[in-house]
């Protein structure tokens, strides 16, 4: 038997209350698009191809499904996108940290809680108010838990475009956000796409301290600090640990010397405040936590999950960026007999560092 969807008029008026929902719900803007992601797809694949996913396995694990929303949850029709500002209130301005070497820098979006616990909550309510609306309702929630491509879905749905950085940017809200999904199996209206707006600017790529954006819209994850500090598991290539400075969390300068982010507008979230003083603390008190700290303090946060032994090695190799002092190397020299290999050999190299200084 057919299928029988709700007239146009009603999924019109459907799609309005999503927006009036979600915005109810702390999101500042959704969208909706289609699943044809065959333009992107054949990139994916080509970067795929080139190993420029580094050891994020997950990326090609699951072959088309990430670019084929109806393969990965069959019945797709829709996906709704959404958009939720997280530059924290109070924080100490990102360029004084990066200039102040013996400081920890953590990417502003891992300063509170994990966002995917924050977006999924949310979105799983307005996921029930559609079932409460329409009868026949079948979705699934999507917070980075799941090979979607969100940025493209993002940009399809007329949330923004994608900049040269790779990352979605708006005109009104510049690229401090995160992305939320929600597949539907309803013919909803869709949104169109907006123009994209970088122009000439190169600043992103200009400003990337590894090199990683190799081109517009092209980055190499393999040189990227987000990816070296947060995904790459093992030991930091040496010939990049000095550029990553004292980035042991992820890295923002892309978005740091993008002009539209003169738009954006701080988060009202109060998930989303700095926790532990993470936006303005040293790397040698940070280092001196011991795994029983780590775990406490970092519980609930995007961190938690690298580890205290990944975590110990970025900060190792921080420390060995630092300008030269008695707390900096009494520090490193406080974990030189770590159980751990991998720490041992990052903070050997620190140590060394500092040696020649």
């Amino acid at each position: 038997m057919q299928k029988e969807y709700p007239q146009p008029v009603d999924l019109l008026m459907l799609a309005q209350k999503i927006r009036s929902w979600a915005h109810e719900l702390g999101f500042q803007a959704v969208g909706i698009s289609g699943t044809d992601l065959s333009i992107a797809e054949n990139g994916l694949q080509e970067w795929l191809a080139l190993s420029m996913h580094g050891e994020m396995n997950y990326m090609a694990n699951h072959g088309t499904k990430r670019s084929r929303p109806a393969e990965l949850v069959p019945g797709t029709l829709r996906v709704i996108s959404l958009r939720m500002n997280y530059l924290p209130i109070q924080v100490r301005d990102s360029w004084d940290v990066l200039s102040e070497g013996s400081h920890a820098f953590i990417s502003r979006y891992a300063l509170g809680r994990d966002y995917h616990k924050v977006l999924r909550s949310r979105m799983a309510i307005l996921a029930n108010r559609l079932q409460d609306a329409m009868s026949g309702f079948e979705g699934r929630v999507f917070t980075d838990s799941a090979p979607v491509m969100e940025v493209e879905l993002a940009q399809r749905a007329g949330l923004g475009w994608r900049g040269k950085h790779t990352l979605l940017l708006s005109r009104e809200q510049g690229s401090w956000f995160f992305l939320g999904e929600i597949f539907v199996n309803l013919p909803l209206p869709v949104d169109p796409e907006i123009e994209n707006y970088c122009g000439t600017c190169t600043r992103c790529i200009d400003a990337c301290p590894t090199g990683a954006i190799i081109a517009p819209y092209r980055l190499d994850a393999r040189r990227c600090i987000s990816y070296l500090t947060i995904e790459l598991r093992g030991s930091i290539p040496e010939e990049l640990r000095a550029m990553i400075g004292n980035r042991i969390y992820g890295c923002d300068d892309c978005q740091l010397v993008c002009p539209w982010n003169s738009f954006s507008q701080v988060s009202a979230e109060p998930d989303f405040a700095a926790r532990h003083k993470l936006d303005d603390v040293s790397l040698a008190e940070l280092f001196a936590w011991d795994e029983g700290d780590f775990k406490t303090k970092l519980a609930g946060s995007a961190i938690y999950r690298i580890g205290h032994e990944q975590w110990l090695r970025n900060i190792a190799v921080a420390l060995g960026n630092a300008p030269n002092s008695v707390e900096v190397v009494e520090a490193l020299k406080s974990r030189s007999e770590h159980a751990s290999e991998l720490v041992r050999e990052h903070v050997v190299w620190a140590l060394a560092r500092h040696a020649n200084k």
